[in-house]
């Protein structure tokens, strides 16, 4: 299977349009922003657990990344509420749970060689750093070679007049609505932005994203 493979391509998905599909797993569905191989795949995904909706113990042959997106989502570590961000490198394992049902942004077989490092950052609690640009800040999440992770924040009437994507760029609105020179984006859209691309991002009401850099390049 092929979803948005071709990563020198632009991809823009409102996700709040997209119908959910049901996963092998009951009371578990998703939808598919991109993906290359079947059930065990290179893949971006944004998954919802029903109440009591649990996935069988496995183990992460390619590394797993998510930001919890609402609800809570458990394993034998503890329990993730909303605005955790989790990394779970190559070789881990864990048996998902969700007791009230959630919805998570999850990242399948992404992590490079050496990126080996377990953990998880409740982005609630977390400082944010003031940035260049008037009105801009960031939470930095991750950072491994070239691939950075972060939230960004934008206050009403911020604007970047020149933003370029060495590497490429991955974006999920969280809140708020985002505008560049080609669309708008309010909260659920999904960009991704190929290497080399560029652009003037501004939020005239504000917004919050998940950002994802570095890690499509060549």
């Amino acid at each position: 299977m092929k979803i948005n493979a071709d990563f020198a391509e632009r991809v823009v998905i409102d996700t709040n349009a997209m119908a959910w599909t049901a996963s092998p797993s009951a009371g578990v569905e998703r939808k598919m922003l991109d993906r290359i191989g079947d059930e065990v795949a290179r893949a971006t995904t944004i998954v919802r657990f029903a109440p009591g909706a649990a996935f069988s113990a496995h183990e992460h042959g390619g590394g797993e990344e998510f930001l919890v997106l609402d609800g809570t989502f458990s394993d034998e570590s503890g329990d993730y509420p909303a605005g955790t961000y989790v990394r779970n490198p190559v070789g881990t394992s864990h048996t998902p749970s969700c007791t009230d049902g959630c919805t998570i942004l999850v990242k399948l077989h992404q992590f490079n060689d050496g990126d080996d490092t377990q953990f998880a950052i409740d982005t609630n609690t977390s400082d944010w750093i003031a940035r260049p640009v008037p009105g801009l800040s960031a939470m930095p999440l991750h950072e491994h070679g070239d691939e950075k992770v972060s939230l960004v924040r934008f206050e009403p009437g911020t604007a970047v007049a020149d933003d370029p994507h060495p590497g490429g760029e991955e974006v999920f609105v969280l809140d708020g609505e985002l505008r560049d020179e080609y669309g708008v984006y309010p909260a659920g859209t999904w960009i991704r932005q190929p290497d080399g691309s560029r652009h003037a991002p501004h939020s005239e009401t504000g917004c919050l994203l998940w950002v994802k850099r570095g890690h499509l390049g060549g």
